[in-house]
Order: structure tokens, then sequence, then C-alpha cells
């Protein structure tokens, strides 16, 4: 029988074993676009290799390169660089590190084939996406960023911006890069001779969108180097002045590193000063909020009462009551809203089986 490629376990007994586990991890991201002929065959081998490492994490690779967030164990680190090294467009490429970390981001390997390793919607066929914006260092950026014909652009989600983002920044109010890119393009439009300065959290998405700005006629295009993560390891090892403030967004178990003290958004239910960003308990739901401790501990981690009204209910009938809908276990659900939340008549069922309950 062949080695198994892929992991079945129950997720609650593989977060169980994460969080027991007394090795220490290092939680890492990175990036590289490469023609990948075989992108099967360079799938598996590095689902073998990762594997024999202890690696976990989620990977996407694509003809067109490797887009990684995933956490390795310390004692096997050496071994790891190593791997990374055998392979000829890896070979020393940088990682970037977690700022803070406790080494419990992720609870599986998964690695994911893909058209695409970021979703851009862009034709790449019609623009030399090689050619991306001048790349600055932590330094640079602040320099540039002082000066006033600078304009910064968060290449980031609504969810991301809204609990951390530079001084001054555009920061679109747009739910994936996708639909970023046409929104930020008209915003900028009166301003194609000015600095333009892009970053997101790793640099991947910049390394797209500055290529594609210049495409489309804008001068001075720049992206942050390793973006917020490289700016913030920059700052610290240099004492440079830190231009970030908040909190930012990571697509892992921890769902945010803190950069600055400041805490600039609110929780969804009691409009209290919170940047703590949450799934909603309610499994049929599961939509990304920001929820303060205190509104946690009071609905039980729903995002709103009808949540708070099925999670009452015997587990039996919140089963029934998910069956049909779509996409209510992604990792993620970053829509303002859900499937769930979106039925009204199922909504108004848990209501009426609630009621029965208190009766």
């Amino acid at each position: 029988m062949g080695k198994k490629l892929h992991n079945k376990t129950d997720k609650r007994v593989l977060k169980k074993q994460m969080l027991d586990d007394p090795d220490n991890r290092v939680t890492l991201s990175f990036y590289q676009y490469a023609n990948i002929g075989n992108v099967r065959v360079f799938r598996d081998h590095l689902y073998i290799a990762w594997e024999s490492l202890g690696v976990m994490g989620r990977t996407y690779v694509a003809s067109e390169g490797i887009n990684a967030q995933i956490s390795v164990p310390e004692k096997n680190w050496g071994a790891f660089k190593a791997q990374m090294d055998s392979i000829t467009f890896l070979k020393g490429i940088r990682l970037n590190i977690a700022i803070q970390d406790d080494g419990k981001s992720f609870y599986k390997l998964i690695i994911r084939i893909k058209n695409k390793i970021l979703a851009d919607g862009l034709n790449d066929d019609t623009f030399d996406v090689t050619n991306g914006g001048q790349h600055l260092s932590a330094k640079e950026f602040n320099s540039l960023a002082e000066q006033p014909d600078t304009i910064i652009v968060d290449m980031r989600n609504h969810y991301e911006s809204e609990v951390g983002h530079f001084q001054n920044a555009i920061t679109p109010d747009v739910e994936t890069f996708r639909d970023s890119l046409p929104i930020i393009e008209d915003q900028l439009q009166e301003h194609k001779e000015k600095n333009i300065i892009m970053y997101c959290t790793g640099g991947i998405r910049c390394e797209k969108a500055s290529a594609w700005y210049k495409h489309k006629g804008f001068k001075n295009v720049f992206q942050l180097d390793g973006g917020i993560i490289e700016y913030t390891r920059q700052v610290k090892n240099s004492d440079l002045e830190n231009k970030f403030i908040g909190k930012n967004f990571v697509f892992d178990e921890r769902m945010g590193e803190r950069i600055s003290k400041e805490i600039i958004s609110n929780c969804y239910q009691c409009d209290v000063a919170s940047d703590r960003h949450s799934n909603c308990t309610n499994l049929a739901c599961h939509r990304l909020i920001i929820q303060c401790e205190s509104c946690a501990d009071k609905w039980q981690g729903a995002c709103c009462e009808t949540c708070y009204q099925y999670l009452q209910l015997p587990e039996g009938t919140q089963k029934e009551l998910r069956k049909g809908i779509k996409d209510s276990m992604k990792t993620y659900h970053k829509s303002r809203t859900s499937p769930f939340l979106e039925n009204k008549a199922l909504q108004e069922k848990v209501k009426v089986l609630f009621s029965e309950l208190e009766k």
C-alpha cells in the first residue's frame, strides 16, 4: 500500500495533540513564483518530506509556484532547511518567521493543488508578472512614507486592516484580493504620478498587484519587501520607528500578532475596544467576527442572538439543521454574513425550537 498523502484524522483529536505536544515549534510563511512542470509529483514529494519532519500548516502549489503558511518542530529545523535547499527554486528563500509564536498555530498538514497560488482573477498572459514594483526595506518604507507625494495602499481585506494597518494607509472595504484590484485602481486614478507603496502580510499579494498596476500605467510603484512580518522584524532589530498600528491578522489558529499597543477596532456586539478575532461557535454559521472576551462568555462565542439560540438546542437537532448548508465549516468564514444567517426560514425554525425548549 502506498504512503497516505492526506491526514483524515478528526480535527478535534489533532487539535488536542497539538496543544499537548511539549515540543517547541516555529511558525513561518513563504512564497515563490516558479515554473513547476509536474505539480502533482511536486505536491506529493513535498507532502512526504514534510510529514516525516512533523511539519503542519496550509500550503498551495500550482504551476506558477508555491504559497505556504506552516509550522516546523524546532528540533527538525536544520533538516527542514536542508530539505528546502534541496529544491532548486526554494534554495536560500527568505522565510517569514512569526513575530509572536507559541508554536500552536496549525494542527495538521494540508498541501493543495490550485490553478494559482493566489486567487487574483487576472490573466497573467496579458502582462509581465515579473515586472513588479521596487522592493522597500523597513527603513526605505518609513522614509518614502513621510514624503507628501506618497500614497500607501493596504492590499489586504477588511477583516485584516480593521485590526491593524499602516498610518494614513488606504484600506479598501473588500473581502477578497480579487475584489480589491479594480477598486484600488479606481481610487488611485488621479494619482498615477505619485509614489504608490503597497503592502500586505508577507508580500505575495504585492508581487502580483504591483506588476498589474505598472501594466495599468502607474509610474512609481513600490512594495514593502516581506510585508508586515518582515517590516516588524527589521523595525525591532534596527530600532526604527514603527509606523504600523494595531495587530497583524494571520491565517492560522492565532488569528493575529500584536505589532503595537493600540487597539483600533471594536467588538461587533458591544462596541467596546477589542481586536480579538474569533469564528462564531455556531458551526452552521462560523463567520469571522471581532468579539471581546466578555461577549464571548455572554454569548458562548455566538455572533448573534439567533446563533446563541441555536447553540442551546440539543446537539442532534443542531446537526440536523446544519444539513444542506454550504461552506459552513470553512476554517475562516470571512464574509460579513454566512449561509446560516442568509437563510431566514432556518433562523425562524431555530427561534421556534428555542422557544419550545424554554417552556
